[in-house]
């Protein structure tokens, strides 16, 4: 029997010697190493791919920071292939101005507008505000075109001359002007569309002045939010959250990037925004009536006859439901009840400090009053922050269907097991100013907290504010009454919007990638959107003088058709010209066997004739 000996000679010299094995065993001990050498290989191949796998992931995002890193830089301002945009945000109690810019388009009509904010050569944003508000001018709307004149100047000096003639003005008006009579505010638009174009070269036109709705400002809100996120790009990873989406008649649903909700609690109102990605129906004709107030469904790209950034959304304003007025209405409440209990009763309760209304919705210890009618309620708090949700339930003004909608408004579904939203405003003052719990909401950890602030006393919490250990925005205001407002924002989330508690797709948010949203953005990119088109346009029309590389095979595929069809002719006539020499070369070789017969039949007749 054979044996088998290893040696190596480096780095030291060592053998190794195994004993006789017959020819099968060897066989089975090749067929295990090659084995063993396929399996080490494999395992390489599958490391390298997940590290090349996470190295591209990390790379797409590094890349994407980088991108969110140029969008701080100035603007250049010299780089003639820049668009410029400019939109006066017309407010209740002031109006701001904000330039935005953007690259030219890349031609392809599945993509939007890169549109960003302009920064001056400090890197600041491009924006002015003025106070008071455009709706002062209703008494003398002549003097509208000069109420704007600061603000239009202030982007005139920014957006460079030579683009002044292409640039879109909008000027759009919200909360205060709505509170106008339509005769009001026709007058103070006209003023605008009369003056403005004779001291600015914008485009200006009838379209680019209006009093916005609330559903309008919404869903500007809503596209904005998504915008910067990206939410309307294409899917990169696997990893990102996609949505199937049914538009119109289509029976292929559409897989896309998911987009997220947006609610924004202030201090006078409440407003909810968020894709329904299915198709509704409805159970009465009644309620298809009021879902079509409550339902916009638009198209975000160039070309209409694309769906792939069709969107419909559900975007609902609720007045009176802000953080600021609802309080306003809870203390009204109490008053009428508590004012109407001691008549029925002969009682005193709340009529001096010393017999207050105990409120549960006040920090242990806390005190207010409210005055009405000539007569004061005093308040004491006695922080039962469960008390005080039960307190503030029917301010929710729910309806009596089997939904109980919040403030009776329709309400689209939504799929919680896929879905995301954003909390703005409220929501993020109430989670971070002083409980610091800002960012991923956990309604579990913020009841929690909740309870613990509104049951410690008011010196307590007092001097937690002297001694700075809360959030730099919180006030006096803010700390006494955050106890009502976590319970309203807890309330109106759940109770009133029916968000699961176990929830745990919700971000409260000031900023977002360290810059705030406004809904001005998702207006510029809505009244823009069909501008790719020209860039396309001219794309296709450009002259026949460019370079080399334009009219390369990726470039021109008529060039390259062009070049097939001369390709395919030149075989034909090559194959045509070989079949010509193949028929000349049959013919003479015919031609010479012929000649040699001849020659060989007359050669006995000369040698006859000799």
């Amino acid at each position: 029997m054979a044996r088998i000996t290893l040696s190596c000679l480096f780095p030291v010299s060592w053998y190794c010697t195994l004993p006789s094995a017959s020819l099968f065993a060897r066989q089975r001990l090749l067929t295990l190493v090659l084995a063993l050498v396929i399996l080490v290989l494999l395992l390489l191949a599958l490391v390298d791919w997940h590290h090349w796998g996470s190295s591209a992931i990390q790379d797409r995002q590094f890349e994407k920071y980088l991108a969110r890193v140029g969008d701080l830089e100035a603007t250049d301002t010299k780089n003639p292939k820049l668009s410029y945009g400019i939109v006066v945000d017309c407010g209740s109690s002031g109006s701001r101005v904000f330039v935005y810019f953007w690259p030219q388009h890349n031609g392809n009509p599945h993509d939007l507008l890169d549109i960003k904010q302009m920064r001056d050569r400090s890197s600041k944003p491009v924006v002015k505000k003025i106070k008071p508000g455009i709706s002062t001018m209703a008494g003398i709307p002549e003097r509208a075109s000069d109420y704007m004149q600061p603000l239009l100047g202030f982007a005139a000096a920014h957006v460079p001359v030579r683009k002044h003639k292409e640039t879109p003005l909008y000027i759009l008006c919200t909360a205060g002007m709505r509170f106008l009579r339509e005769s009001q505010q026709t007058a103070i638009l006209q003023d605008l569309l009369k003056d403005v174009p004779l001291e600015f070269d914008f485009i200006f036109s009838e379209s680019h002045a209006e009093v916005i709705s609330g559903k309008q400002e919404g869903v500007y809100a809503w596209i904005s939010i998504n915008f910067v996120l990206g939410r309307f790009d294409h899917i990169e990873d696997e990893d990102d959250a996609v949505v199937a989406v049914t538009i119109g008649t289509q029976k292929d649903a559409l897989i896309r990037k998911r987009t997220v909700g947006v609610i924004d609690m202030g201090g006078g109102s409440l407003q909810i925004a968020y894709e329904v990605p299915s198709s509704v129906t409805f159970s009465s004709q009644q309620q298809e009536e009021a879902a079509k107030a409550l339902l916009a469904e638009f198209n975000l790209g160039c070309d209409m006859q694309h769906t792939d950034h069709v969107y419909r959304v559900y975007v609902t304003t609720f007045l009176g439901f802000g953080g600021n007025f609802a309080r306003q209405r809870y203390e009204d409440m109490v008053y009428n009840k508590t004012i109407t209990k001691n008549r029925l009763l002969g009682q005193q309760i709340g009529a001096s400090p010393d017999a207050p209304y105990m409120d549960p919705c006040l920090p242990v210890g806390a005190t207010t009053s409210v005055q009405k009618n000539s007569q004061t309620l005093h308040l004491r708090g006695n922080g039962d922050w469960n008390a005080c949700r039960e307190r503030i339930e029917p301010l929710l003004l729910k309806s009596n269907d089997s939904h109980r909608h919040l403030n009776g408004f329709y309400q689209s579904p939504i799929d919680f097991t896929n879905s995301e939203f954003y909390g703005f405003s409220e929501f993020f003052y109430c989670t971070e100013d002083v409980l610091r719990m800002g960012g991923h909401y956990n309604s579990y950890r913020f009841s929690k907290a909740a309870q613990d602030y509104c049951s410690t006393t008011w010196s307590a919490l007092s001097e937690r504010f002297k001694n700075g250990l809360y959030s730099s925005h919180a006030d006096e205001h803010r700390v006494k009454y955050q106890c009502f407002k976590s319970a309203w924002m807890y309330q109106v989330l759940h109770d009133g919007f029916h968000f699961p508690y176990d929830y745990t797709n919700l971000q409260t948010a000031q900023l977002v990638y360290d810059r705030e949203v406004q809904w001005t953005l998702g207006a510029i990119l809505f009244k823009t959107r069909f501008l790719p088109l020209r860039d396309i346009h001219q794309e296709n029309l450009r002259p026949a003088h460019m370079s080399l590389f334009r009219f390369s095979f990726v470039y021109n595929h008529y060039l390259f058709f062009a070049c097939i069809l001369v390709v395919l002719l030149s075989i034909v006539l090559y194959t045509l010209r070989l079949r010509r020499i193949h028929r000349r070369q049959t013919r003479a070789a015919e031609l010479n066997l012929l000649l040699m017969e001849e020659a060989v039949s007359n050669e006995p007749e000369q040698g006859h004739l000799k």
